[in-house]
C-alpha cells in the first residue's frame, strides 16, 4: 500500500507539476543564468515582468553592486499557482519528514531549496492569504498526524517602516499588508467596467457610471462576462456587488447581467479584449485589464473608443501583494526584491508614463517610470499620491473611490448559483430576461401578472436540509452553503438548482409568447 500510494503522490506531483516545469524560461525579459537568481512565480502579464526585472537588477546592482537577474515562472492563473504549490508543499514536507530532513519543531521554515521558487508576484489579497494559511500533510499512518505548514514566510520590515510606506494598513474594509507580514501590497486593484464608447453610442446609451447599468435590456447580448467558477478577479466582482447594493438588489444586479450576456468565459482577460474589438459593448474587468487594453488601442491608432470606469463609492479595491516563498532558494534576494517593490522607483512603474525626461528623479538622478509599456495600475503608498500624482497616467485616487463595504463573503454562493441560473443554461436565461422587458415594454399584461413574470425571473429554489425545505436567503446563506461542503451533495442541488431555474423561465417565456 505505501509502494502504491507513493507511486500515486509521484504521479499527481508530475501531472500538477507539469505547468511550471513548461514554464520555466518563460519570461518577459530573459534572465542570465551566469549571476544571482531570483526566481518569481506569478500571474503577471510580460509588460510587468519586462518593466520589474529591468528595473529591481538596476537597483539592485547599485545598491548591493551585484549583478542579478530574474527567472520568472507563469504557469497560469493566481489560483492555480496556489493549488500547484500546494501540491508541491504538501509532497516535499511528506519527503523532508519521511527522511527525518526537517521538523517543524526545530525549524518553522522549510531548508532553503526545498521549494525551486522564491517570490510569488501578483494576484489578490485573498490567495495569498491562503498561500500563508498553507497547506495540512497527513504524514503518517494515523489520520491524526498532520502538520499545518505555511506556503510562505513573514518579511523582515520593522514596524516603523510599514508604518512610513504604508500609513495606516486599510483602504476600505481591506489590509494594504498582512500585520505578520506573510504579504505586503505592492499595487492596488480595483475592479469596474470596461466599455467600448462607439458601440455605446451606437446603441444611443449613455456610458456606464454604476453596475446596475449593464441591466440595461437594451444591452441584450453586448455585455461580456468572465465564469465566476474558473475566474477569481470576477468572483470578488460579484461578491462586491451584493455587499454594496445588499442581498436583494445585489443579486437581481447579477442576474440582469447574465441576461444580457454575450457569453461567459473561463479567462477575465478576454471580455476587455472583446470590448476594445466592438465584439461587446462592456464587461467586468480589474482596472489594469480595463486600462491596459485601452492603452493597447490607443498606442495602436485606435484612439480612445475604450473606457474604464471604476463606479465611485461602490468599488472593491484590494492589494495585489508579494508573498516569499517558505523553502525557497534565496531569502536574501528574494527580501530585497520585496524590499525593491516598496520603493518610490518600483512604485512610479506602476503608473508613471514611459521614458518621459521631466518624471521625478529617484535618490541616484535617474528618471523614474517605466521604459518600454505604460502600466496603468495603481501604487500601494499613499505618498506616491501626495508627492506624485500629478504625473499619473490615470488621474485617479483609489483611497478615495473605494467603497466602505466589506465584501459579505458570498463567493461560494455566486460560484454556486450563478453557475446554475446565468452560465449553464445561458440561452434560456437570455431568452427570458428578452421576454420579461417585452413584456414590461407592452401594454397587455396588468402590473399582477408582471410582478409575477418578475418573480419567475428573479426566484430562487430551494435547498432540503434535514427533511426541511429552506429558502435561499441571507439570513439562510450559511445553512445553504454548509451543504456544499459535501461534493457529491454539492453535484446533486446543482443539478436540482439547474432544473427549477430552467422550468422558471420556460415558463415565464410561455406566458409571454401566449400574450404577445
Amino acid at each position: 500500500m505505501k509502494l502504491q500510494a507513493l507511486i500515486i503522490g509521484i504521479l499527481l506531483l508530475l501531472v500538477l507539476g507539469v505547468p511550471f516545469a513548461l514554464s520555466a524560461g518563460k519570461s518577459g525579459t530573459s534572465h542570465d543564468d551566469s549571476v544571482r537568481t531570483l526566481i518569481v512565480v506569478t500571474p503577471h502579464v510580460p509588460q510587468i515582468r519586462d518593466e520589474f526585472a529591468r528595473a529591481f537588477s538596476e537597483w539592485h546592482m547599485r545598491e548591493y553592486e551585484e549583478a542579478v537577474s530574474i527567472d520568472f515562472r507563469t504557469p497560469g492563473g493566481t489560483s492555480e499557482i496556489r493549488k500547484q504549490l500546494s501540491a508541491l508543499f504538501k509532497d516535499k514536507v511528506k519527503e523532508l519528514t519521511g527522511r527525518d530532513a526537517w521538523s517543524p519543531d526545530s525549524d518553522p521554515f522549510l531548508p532553503a531549496g526545498s521549494i525551486p521558487f522564491d517570490i510569488m508576484f501578483g494576484g489578490g489579497s485573498y490567495d495569498h492569504g491562503l498561500v500563508k494559511e498553507g497547506v495540512s500533510v497527513n504524514i503518517g499512518a494515523a489520520s491524526d498526524q498532520t502538520l499545518e505548514v505555511s506556503m510562505s514566510r513573514p518579511a523582515t520590515f520593522e514596524q516603523e517602516e510599514l508604518d512610513r510606506i504604508f500609513g495606516e494598513n486599510r483602504i476600505g474594509p481591506q489590509e494594504l499588508y498582512d500585520p505578520e507580514q506573510y504579504w505586503l501590497g505592492t499595487a492596488l486593484s480595483s475592479f469596474g467596467i470596461v466599455y467600448n464608447r462607439d458601440v455605446f453610442q451606437k446603441l444611443q446609451l449613455p456610458e456606464p457610471t454604476a453596475f446596475i447599468d449593464l441591466t440595461n435590456p437594451e444591452l441584450l447580448g453586448w455585455v461580456a462576462l468572465a465564469d465566476p467558477r474558473q475566474s477569481g478577479s470576477i468572483t470578488t466582482t460579484f461578491d462586491s456587488i451584493l455587499g454594496n447594493e445588499r442581498w436583494e438588489q445585489g443579486w437581481r444586479t447579477l442576474r440582469g447581467m447574465c441576461g444580457n450576456t454575450r457569453y461567459f468565459t473561463n479567462s477575465s482577460t478576454k471580455p476587455p479584449i472583446d470590448v476594445s474589438q466592438g465584439e461587446a459593448a462592456a464587461g467586468l474587468a480589474i482596472d489594469f485589464y480595463g486600462r491596459g487594453q485601452a492603452q493597447v488601442i490607443k498606442d495602436s491608432g485606435g484612439g480612445d473608443r475604450v473606457g474604464y470606469s471604476d463606479p465611485a463609492g461602490a468599488v472593491y479595491v484590494d492589494a495585489d501583494p508579494v508573498s516569499i516563498i517558505n523553502g525557497g532558494p534565496d531569502f536574501e534576494l528574494a527580501s530585497r526584491f520585496v524590499r525593491f517593490c516598496l520603493t518610490d522607483e518600483a512604485q512610479a512603474l506602476w503608473q508613471f508614463d514611459t521614458q518621459l525626461a521631466d518624471n521625478p528623479l529617484d535618490s541616484h538622478g535617474e528618471p523614474m517610470g517605466p521604459h518600454w509599456h505604460a502600466l496603468r495600475r495603481m501604487p500601494v503608498k499613499r505618498s506616491m499620491y501626495t508627492s506624485y500624482f500629478d504625473k499619473f497616467v490615470d488621474q485617479v485616487d483609489p483611497f478615495e473611490i473605494v467603497s466602505d463595504v466589506k465584501n459579505p463573503g458570498w463567493r461560494t454562493g455566486v460560484q454556486v448559483m450563478m453557475g446554475c441560473f446565468g452560465i449553464d443554461i445561458a440561452e434560456e436565461c437570455r431568452k427570458a430576461y428578452r421576454a420579461l422587458h417585452q413584456a414590461q415594454s407592452s401594454d397587455k399584461f396588468t402590473e399582477s401578472e408582471l410582478a409575477e413574470l418578475d418573480r419567475l425571473f428573479y426566484a430562487f429554489p430551494e435547498t432540503e436540509i434535514d427533511g426541511t425545505p429552506v429558502p435561499f436567503t441571507e439570513a439562510t446563506y450559511r445553512d445553504v452553503r454548509n451543504q456544499w461542503r459535501d461534493p457529491k451533495r454539492q453535484a446533486e442541488l446543482e443539478i436540482e438548482y439547474t432544473s427549477f431555474y430552467r422550468a422558471q423561465y420556460n415558463e415565464l417565456i410561455k406566458r409571454v409568447q401566449e400574450r404577445l
